[in-house]
């Protein structure tokens, strides 16, 4: 019995955490940066979520090149872009339902760059408000936004 049970304690330990979903869902695509780009932020539209801004990261931070030496883009990505968007009937669901997860909005992915591989990285709502009143509706968003970034041909890693 003495065997079994730190056996049964990392079995437990290893299946909370294969259960427990992490803040950030990563999906990738691969081939040209500028055309995948479109293809998410097209993709996005599609499904009613609207791009509002979109932050050439990657532009931005390059002016710093010199002064941050070889700590500058250690992972060495070509690209990193973000597109900001929203849903006004998420939105106002959300701030009927528990307005602190208004933080969420707008929503944003970001997309990085590497070799013949873009990655779309997200903040995952669920995970975010897995204790809001909200955590049915964020559920909803977090699979409708899935869905659109799928259709763009992404998949998960």
């Amino acid at each position: 019995m003495a065997i079994l049970r730190p056996l049964l304690l990392t079995a437990l330990l290893l299946l909370s955490q294969w259960v427990s979903a992490g803040p950030v869902i990563s999906l990738t695509l691969a081939g040209d940066f500028d055309t995948n780009y479109q293809k998410v932020s097209s993709a996005l539209e599609e499904h009613r979520f609207f791009v509002v801004f979109e932050p050439n990261i990657g532009q931005s931070i390059s002016r710093f090149e010199k002064r941050w030496g070889e700590d500058y883009n250690r992972n060495g990505f070509t690209a990193m872009r973000s597109l900001v968007f929203c849903n006004p009937w998420y939105v106002n669901q959300v701030s009927n339902q528990d307005p602190t997860m208004l933080a969420l909005c707008p929503l944003s992915v970001t997309l990085t760059q590497q070799g013949n591989t873009t990655t779309v990285h997200m903040l995952r709502p669920s995970v975010i408000g897995q204790h809001s009143p909200a955590k049915a509706l964020l559920e909803e968003l977090e699979g409708d936004l899935l869905k659109a970034l799928k259709s763009s041909g992404a998949s998960e890693n």
